[in-house]
């Protein structure tokens, strides 16, 4: 079912421009604010840009209140999606194929949690997953193809669950015994849904919070895991690993204390031997970090409630951006789309190459 077409405004002309493009590289950012709002009242917390079958890109953006968006402008205009039934629904992550092909993830306890998928551009949605398991609640998604995706839940019945589609219709429960047992009221969260990531043709990571920030490792795609602690903060329930990103051996997480977004203690860790060991970052972000994206090269960036970082050497060292708030960022080619609260999104365009 389709909905409206809605164009963009700005909301905060030229505020931290001369930060932002430097990283965009967008020569007509200095005549017009990338940041814009939809003109939807919606917590925007997931996003995905991929390249169209004719080259040219769509944005996919999912949040509360059943919220889905899509651009094929560059953020210019937004196109409303709607899943029937889901208007009370909050969609945490989207991930998206093209101008047709998308899976939605909403969050919630039981069946308020489900998966989603589009094949017509958001015409029509089919519900492929849901279930009323005690403790079941999903955190994240991550695709490698139109086909093949993971889904991450807090533990069910003292385990993490992860469920996977092969053939992109069918999801199924991965084998947990040789999942390393949950800590008590250890959980993953579910703010950018980027707390699992696929690293290569084997490799899976997610990052926990709550008593510990852990890490997860898959290394034969999720057969069987190994569990390490990492010096991220932890020790209450609003804080841990938020986001996990992998280029080669180089691994980053990001998080922190969600409600003292403005700490910037222990909030971004580093790993140069595929997580085997963690680290500390040397010059930590300016405070609590909800996603890490990688770019280019060694090159990472981090988005959170107070703003935003650049690291250039794999996420040892961080620098300051901008003081946006913000909750998640995707990137493909030279287009690049960020969200945040009230329906802000960040599409400056074209990046200079």
């Amino acid at each position: 079912m389709q909905s409206r077409l809605v164009y963009n405004f700005p909301v905060r002309p030229l505020i931290l421009l001369f930060a932002i493009v430097p990283f965009f590289g967008v020569s007509s950012l200095a005549q017009n604010s990338p940041i814009q709002s939809t003109g939807f009242d919606s917590n925007l917390r997931g996003v995905s840009v991929s390249k169209t079958d004719s080259g040219k890109y769509a944005m996919w953006v999912s949040g509360t209140k059943g919220t889905i968006l899509r651009s094929l402008d560059d953020g210019k205009s937004w196109q409303q999606l709607k899943v029937e039934d889901g208007a009370d629904l909050d969609f945490r992550d989207i991930e998206a194929f093209g101008e047709t092909t998308a899976y939605v993830m909403s969050s919630g306890d039981g069946e308020k949690s489900r998966i989603y998928k589009t094949a017509d551009g958001g015409k029509s949605w089919a519900l492929q997953y849901t279930e009323k398991r005690a403790g079941f609640f999903l955190d994240s998604l991550a695709c490698d193809s139109r086909t093949h995706c993971f889904a991450l839940s807090d533990p069910v019945n003292g385990k993490f669950l992860i469920l996977t589609t092969s053939n992109g219709q069918r999801w199924k429960e991965l084998p947990r015994d040789k999942m390393p047992a949950a800590l008590p009221t250890e959980g993953a969260f579910a703010a950018s849904g980027t707390s699992i990531a696929l690293c290569g043709n084997k490799d899976i990571y997610f990052g926990t919070g709550g008593p510990a920030a852990r890490i997860f490792h898959s290394a034969d795609r999720g057969r069987s895991w190994t569990a390490s602690e990492t010096p991220m903060a932890s020790g209450n329930p609003s804080s841990g690993i938020f986001s996990v990103a992998c280029h080669g051996r180089s691994l980053i997480a990001v998080g922190g204390d969600y409600r003292e977004p403005g700490s910037a203690n222990k909030v971004a860790v580093y790993s140069t031997d595929s997580g085997a060991t963690w680290h500390l970052a040397e010059q930590q972000p300016g405070g609590y970090r909800s996603e890490v994206v990688f770019l280019s090269g060694r090159r990472f960036i981090a988005v959170g409630t107070n703003g935003s970082d650049i690291s250039d050497d794999a996420g040892v060292h961080w620098r300051r951006m901008d003081a946006l708030n913000l909750n998640a960022f995707s990137l493909s080619g030279n287009r690049s789309c960020a969200v945040g609260p009230k329906g802000t999104v960040v599409a400056p365009g074209e990046r200079a190459h």
